[in-house]
């Protein structure tokens, strides 16, 4: 993948159609203490928009999730950003944008700000949407985690652990700005050498220090030969 091409990166489905590759960014509703943060969620927004990766997100206004929704949304237009946000959360995750009421009488973020929202009713929902649209996206799809807290680092390795199991073969990366992500990956290292994470295992999980570096990871992602080979249905 180079940095030139602005082509979407996308492969025929069944129907002869051309899935967009898609993106879920895991990251802050904070904006974190230094600005390094939310200039890698400007960033990652921008190397997005000039590949025309479509984002999903959590659906926030406020901190890191905004702002690379915001971003993105600027370049590409709202039909490039699509944020689930369960009803709970809405009032802690948003900004005063928050002001659109929807078709079944939700309040959502302004959409040619922030893009599309779809409230749903638990985490679970919003966590289940997130991960399908990146299943069902084009080549290069995957999840990237921008810097966060426990909500992150829970969907990040949840979102691994499924990808041990041989539920899907999308690839996870950690934007590791200012050595944010340094403890997970010393903890990665120190699970391997006790024997509670295979080593071949290790690379479920891959960092990068760059926003263009995590989309390239995610495109040129290989699947580890040490996950379950487990069959799966609908869960």
């Amino acid at each position: 993948m180079t940095s030139d091409s602005a082509q979407p990166l996308a492969h025929q489905n069944g129907n002869g159609a051309t899935p967009r590759t898609k993106i879920c960014v895991y990251c802050g509703a904070a904006a974190g203490a230094s600005v390094a943060h939310m200039e890698a969620a400007r960033e990652l927004a921008r190397v997005m928009a000039e590949k025309n990766i479509d984002l999903v997100y959590g659906g926030g206004t406020v901190g890191l999730m905004g702002e690379v929704a915001k971003t993105l949304v600027a370049i590409n237009g709202p039909d490039a950003v699509h944020g689930i946000i369960p009803e709970a959360l809405v009032k802690y995750e948003r900004d005063g944008t928050y002001q659109t009421v929807n078709d079944k009488n939700q309040v959502v973020p302004d959409r040619e700000t922030y893009g599309r929202t779809t409230v749903v009713r638990d985490m679970h929902t919003r966590k289940k949407m997130m991960a399908e649209e990146v299943f069902a996206g084009g080549p290069g799809s995957g999840f990237i985690g921008l810097s966060g807290g426990f909500g992150t680092m829970e969907e990040i390795f949840e979102t691994t652990t499924w990808n041990q199991l041989g539920i899907h073969k999308n690839g996870i990366c950690l934007l590791n700005i200012e050595g944010y992500w340094d403890g997970i990956v010393q903890w990665l290292d120190k699970a391997s050498e006790e024997g509670f994470v295979k080593p071949v295992n290790k690379n479920i999980l891959v960092t990068s220090t760059t926003a263009a570096g995590a989309v390239t990871a995610l495109a040129e992602y290989k699947v580890s030969s040490g996950i379950f080979q487990l069959q799966w249905g609908s869960q």
